[in-house]
């Protein structure tokens, strides 16, 4: 019997609560029981096994993941189209038919099932305007010669043997990689979703496809190749990869080699990851006379001592989610947390890790870290960093809110002067506060 229960990100439910569903439930499967000790060591989810049942918390990843009879289903905070919006603008996606949005809203489609209907619409356009085509290499023996002889083979077997002739010759073929692509993330999408309207929707749209696309496997290689070969010509199709890879990294598929791969039984989407691309898209765009730097080096803060590195390791490297230069100096220091920090404790880990960021300037410069809200009245805190033996301040670390749906309705409206006014003075609030 299938036990599903539901929470938000950064939530617990328990075996000890009044009436939990998690009361006497137990992994009897030694395959769940190994799934949810790797989801609890990536801190995607943690799940504890008490004397009482079990224990389950959320974090930054949401979606929807089956351990055995248990389905866990992990909601985001921001939900309906005000997600759907910022989702659009973060990653560049088309707008969804009004229909869709309008199911999302009543939260009849899971998270996941907004992103697939996403690609429906996005694939959906490119065969409607006619699928890319790539001229392709095709080596054949035809009774009716066409493009180039291939004397040398003809040489080989000793001259011309039969009716027909070696060719060479480049048609242009929809049978192309990003096709390719594209056709296994329709597939990988009809096996991920739930509903049954998407799934018959992406069969169609397979059983169009396969007509004249061969099947590939998708992995690291294959995107990377496809990124090698994308141009101008294939600009139309960045959307619909995107949503792909996003789909095949919430599975658990690495597509950064040499990472482990965890492949899942359902869909867990980083929203940390979304939160850093949402404002970095944002900051690049209403930042005036700054420039934005995504995963900046600290370079030269730490390192091995020559004489004490015995296994020749790399020195390690504070690697911030956002630096911002003026003139080729650093003059703020941001990081990106999806977590809560006007309701919930700031974890220590987040506190140190800052605190690195903020010795590594000179003295005065803070380091912020930025969080999303859906409290207007959030305001913004400071923890001074001081010297223990003489109280002198060295730095200060803030924790400034992100309002999520003032941002919604920043980027939603940002076509006229006043509203990009507004938008660059937001950024410029985010970066360096009341100053």
């Amino acid at each position: 019997m299938t036990i599903s229960i539901v929470l938000q990100e950064w939530s617990q439910r328990s075996a000890t609560e009044y009436g939990s569903p998690l009361a006497k439930i137990f992994l009897e499967d030694e395959e769940a029981r190994a799934l949810a000790q790797r989801l609890t060591g990536a801190r995607m989810l943690e799940i504890r096994e008490m004397r009482e049942g079990l224990s389950v918390a959320s974090t930054s990843y949401v979606g929807r993941i089956a351990l055995g009879d248990l389905v866990i289903t992990v909601q985001p905070k921001i939900s309906g189209m005000s997600l759907v919006r910022l989702l659009h603008y973060a990653y560049g996606l088309r707008d969804l038919h009004l229909t869709s949005l309008a199911e999302y809203e009543r939260e009849q489609l899971a998270f996941q099932d907004i992103l697939i209907s996403q690609l429906i619409e996005e694939a959906s356009e490119l065969v409607a305007r006619g699928l890319h085509r790539r001229y392709v290499r095709t080596d054949q023996v035809l009774a009716n010669p066409r493009g180039r002889i291939d004397l040398q083979r003809i040489a080989r077997q000793g001259g011309v043997i039969q009716a027909t002739l070696p060719c060479t010759y480049y048609p242009r073929l929809e049978d192309c990689l990003i096709n390719q692509v594209l056709l296994q993330g329709l597939r990988q999408a009809a096996r991920l979703t739930d509903d049954s309207s998407l799934r018959m929707k992406l069969y169609r749209l397979v059983s169009v496809f396969q007509e004249a696309v061969s099947p590939i496997r998708l992995d690291e290689h294959t995107l990377k190749r496809l990124h090698r070969e994308m141009d101008r010509l294939t600009a139309a199709y960045k959307p619909a990869i995107t949503i792909i890879e996003m789909v095949l990294a919430a599975e658990g598929i690495s597509l950064t080699e040499g990472l482990p791969k965890m492949r899942l039984p359902g869909f867990l989407f980083n929203m940390d990851l979304f939160f850093q691309t949402l404002l970095s898209r944002f900051l690049k765009e209403y930042l005036q006379d700054h420039e934005v730097r995504d995963q900046y080096k600290i370079k030269g803060m730490m390192a091995y001592d020559p004489d004490h590195n015995p296994r020749r390791r790399r020195s390690p490297t504070p690697r911030p989610d956002y630096v911002i230069l003026q003139k080729g100096q650093v003059v703020s220091i941001l990081d990106a947390k999806y977590r809560d920090l006007w309701e919930r404790e700031l974890p220590a880990n987040m506190l140190y890790q800052l605190a690195i960021y903020a010795l590594s300037q000179p003295q005065g410069m803070d380091a912020t870290i930025l969080y999303p809200t859906m409290q207007p009245d959030a305001k913004e805190a400071r923890i001074q960093m001081r010297d223990p033996v003489y109280g002198a301040g060295r730095a200060q670390i803030v924790l400034r809110p992100v309002d999520l749906l003032r941002l919604d309705n920043l980027t939603t409206s940002a076509g006229s002067i006043h509203s990009k006014r507004e938008c660059a003075a937001f950024a410029r609030w985010l970066v360096f506060g009341e100053h």
